[in-house]
């Protein structure tokens, strides 16, 4: 009954007719794994400093892509809008320096996804001692086409830059999109962290999905999309 619940709220919000020009807003506040559906990852409901959550655990297999590991929102269907959620990434016990405490949100997603586009936060790099690691905190990434590596490589510092962030700690993500553009805000700033100004799959539409890396144990709570 909950997950048919969940589904028909997101129907009605993402079959709004565009004339129609008030906004609606749906909140999940991921507290079951109900109507979740993990792909490379593990998703079990908790308590988490305080308040129910959704915890979201890597388990790809080995040679997974970096962008392989996420949970869509079943019977999200995502254009233009606001999409709100609090994160808390870590790395899970006994992962490498590579697991950087990863955790986003994918939007757009295809089926099963990719393509899709995503905002993610490196949570170990936002008060590291080493200035190059800060500068790599918040990323944009445009699956499969556009790895975090490729962009770096090709258009460097284009698509990450430097935000505060503290592994553990619940932070407020906020990702705006209108067309081929989208603004992602952290922990209620009124400026945004990062700007893309050129969606580079264009202007899409699907599913909204909960997004990790390697070696990420991530929590997230409340949930919003805006249409």
């Amino acid at each position: 009954m909950r997950y048919r619940t969940l589904t028909a709220a997101l129907a009605v919000l993402f079959s709004v007719a565009p004339s129609r020009a008030q906004t609606k807003t749906v909140t999940l506040p991921l507290d079951s794994a109900e109507g979740l559906k993990p792909v490379n990852a593990k998703v079990e409901p908790v308590m988490y400093k305080g308040r129910k959550a959704i915890r979201v655990t890597d388990t790809a297999p080995q040679g997974t892509s970096d962008d392989g590991r996420f949970v869509v929102v079943s019977g999200s269907q995502f254009e233009d809008g606001l999409i709100e959620v609090d994160v808390a990434g870590n790395r899970f016990p006994g992962a490498t320096e590579v697991a950087r405490g990863f955790v986003g949100v994918a939007f757009r997603v295809a089926q099963d996804g990719p393509p899709f586009e995503a905002f993610y936060l490196r949570t170990y790099n936002g008060r590291s001692d080493d200035q190059l690691q800060r500068n790599h905190s918040a990323q944009y990434i445009s699956s499969p086409e556009y790895p975090w590596n490729r962009l770096r490589q090709e258009v460097p510092g284009k698509y990450e830059t430097y935000v505060d962030l503290v592994p553990s700690e619940w932070t407020k993500m906020k990702i705006e999109v209108k067309g081929d553009k989208a603004r992602l805000y952290v922990n209620g700033a009124p400026e945004p962290t990062l700007i893309v100004n050129h969606l580079l799959h264009g202007s899409t539409k699907g599913a909204v999905a909960l997004f990790i890396s390697v070696g990420s144990v991530a929590h997230f709570s409340n949930l919003r999309v805006s249409k």
